[in-house]
């Protein structure tokens, strides 16, 4: 058993000088690299912007569904953004927007006979990661201006309403698609954002921005819109009069029988900012240290 122990303890040697080779060869690779990108990241533009932006907002779903962009509503917001360097930015925004959708301005048979309308605010918050497709840099004679991508996460809040007889209804709460008390959708969801824009300096604080950005949601009720027609009958006696004439408000007789299709559950809804806005910058670029003045 001796000779196996001595062998055993020569092979686990032989691993520890292995693992130290890699170790070291790993060491040096990383500093390196870190030398080659200390100096840039040091030179490179950092820094927060601070602005607000003005334009409108569109919205895609079961009341829009060839992606007509002929009823925008007004939208606008304010930014946070901060530049790791000339290239990356991480941006927070809070934006409010107004949606809608009617059946009536549907090319669509059954559309125009389901005869549905919404009406919605929306109050956003979304979180993203730019990417400069150029190198920018505020002040910069020529590095002044890029087209950028970007894309994150939002989380929003909505209230889809509709009128009735001269009177405006919030639709969750009367259940139009036979939601049980309390089994109503949430009004707050999330959403991906992928979308693009272009900026450039007028002066070395000030920039404008130009952006598309597209949300797409894990909720179908936007429009109070998603699955199947209910039991009249049923919200009538849950929700009342106002409820059931609101879930079914069809111009061809049968169209809204029960179980019958009312929306696409199987498409979420989604909505689109686009705005201009100004940018103030209030970073500098920092130098290295070996120019610093001591």
């Amino acid at each position: 058993k001796q000779p196996d122990t001595i062998l055993c303890i020569i092979r686990i040697n032989g691993i520890i000088m292995k693992l130290q080779h890699v170790f070291i060869k790993a060491n040096r690779e990383f500093f390196l690299m870190l030398s080659l990108i200390l100096p840039l990241a040091m030179s490179a533009q950092k820094g927060w912007e601070v602005g607000g932006w003005l334009g409108s907002a569109h919205y895609f779903g079961d009341l829009n569904t060839t992606i007509r962009v002929d009823e925008p509503g007004p939208a606008g917001g304010v930014m946070v953004r901060y530049n790791f360097n000339n290239r990356i930015c991480l941006k927070g925004a809070f934006s409010l927007a107004n949606v809608h959708g009617n059946d009536a301005r549907s090319g669509n048979t059954f559309e125009k006979n389901r005869n549905l309308s919404f009406r919605t605010g929306i109050a956003d918050w979304s979180q993203t990661l730019e990417f400069n497709f150029l190198e920018y840099m505020h002040g910069s004679k020529y590095n002044n201006f890029t087209p950028y991508l970007l894309g994150g996460l939002n989380i929003f809040y909505f209230q889809p309403a509709a009128e009735y007889d001269g009177k405006r209804y919030t639709l969750r709460k009367l259940g139009t698609e036979g939601q049980s008390l309390g089994k109503e959708y949430p009004l707050f969801n999330i959403g991906g954002i992928l979308g693009i824009g272009f900026k450039w300096d007028i002066n070395r604080d000030l920039s404008i921005n130009i952006e598309l950005s597209h949300r797409s949601l894990l909720t179908d009720y936007l429009d109070d819109v998603s699955g199947v027609y209910a039991d009249k009958a049923f919200i009538q006696a849950v929700r009342g009069e106002v409820a059931a004439a609101l879930s079914d408000r069809s111009l061809t007789p049968g169209l809204g029988d029960t179980d019958r299709q009312r929306g696409d559950r199987t498409n979420k809804d989604e909505f689109v900012f686009f705005g201009i806005g100004i940018v103030r910058y209030f970073g500098d670029i920092a130098c290295p240290e070996i120019s610093k003045i001591r």
